[in-house]
């Protein structure tokens, strides 16, 4: 048998170079499979740092704020008198802060806003005591019903609720630290929680502008002297063209130089 297979080889050389020839084949197909998945791979990887990192020159000036990305903005302004500006961020659960607007007529005042009372009306908003999923104890507010006062050394001025419904809670810190609505009257100086129902809140959106709306509407106001200090860089910086970046720098002065 052997001898056989000797002489079917030996009679058949084309066959062993076939062999050889498939032999050599081998390491290159697997060379050249290999190199496709490379590419495959860097293709992946390519694609999927673009997701993740976006062109610089694409970025903007500064992250956008955890209001611009949790909240809607709304306005209102010369709610029941003039100059009487607020805002009413809406988040996506349906709950609305309530707040000054940047053009409040509070803010025109030399000093600003020296001290806010919540008690107002026949109760008194700070003991407020909201408890349980169907937040027992809320108080049944409408848009024009009174949530504090806040004076300046002048004057002072009636704050309301703006939109229709149930009046959560109050920021009690104010109480203590009045400055905050000068300061961060869009942050930590928010005023109120409310929790309006979507019907109610259906009636209240179409008296309510939207962020560029009241950008455009109030521009002239906030190129006035009043709002040239530190504190009120912010509210100026809303209707720049760079805004971002001026935002960012008062970010800066109050987190290390005033704090």
């Amino acid at each position: 048998m052997e001898e056989t297979q000797n002489i079917d080889v030996t009679k058949n050389p084309e066959g062993e170079d076939a062999i050889e020839s498939t032999k050599q084949k081998q390491p290159e197909e697997v060379e050249h499979h290999c190199d496709e998945q490379q590419k495959q791979s860097q293709c992946e990887e390519d694609e999927l740092r673009k997701l993740l990192l976006s062109d610089i020159g694409e970025l903007p000036l500064s992250p956008p704020s955890a209001i611009q990305v949790n909240f809607v903005s709304y306005f209102i302004t010369g709610f029941t008198k003039p100059g009487h500006d607020q805002y009413i961020y809406r988040h996506a659960n349906g709950l609305c802060v309530i707040g000054l607007a940047p053009t409040h007529i509070a803010f025109k005042d030399q000093g600003g806003i020296t001290n806010i009372d919540f008690n107002v009306g026949k109760s008194d908003r700070s003991v407020l005591k909201v408890s349980g999923k169907r937040k027992k104890n809320a108080m049944r507010s409408e848009s024009n019903t009174a949530l504090c006062k806040v004076s300046t050394a002048n004057d002072s001025y009636i704050v309301r609720c703006c939109v229709k419904g149930s009046l959560l809670e109050v920021n009690e810190r104010l109480i203590k630290q009045p400055q905050l609505l000068n300061s961060s009257a869009d942050r930590e100086g928010y005023i109120a929680i409310i929790m309006p129902r979507p019907a109610d809140w259906t009636k209240n959106k179409e008296s309510l502008i939207t962020l560029e709306e009241y950008k455009e509407k109030k521009q002239d106001i906030l190129l006035e002297p009043y709002f040239s200090d530190i504190p009120h860089l912010r509210r100026l910086a809303l209707m720049s063209d760079l805004s971002s970046r001026i935002v960012s720098q008062i970010e800066y002065y109050f987190r290390y130089i005033k704090l």
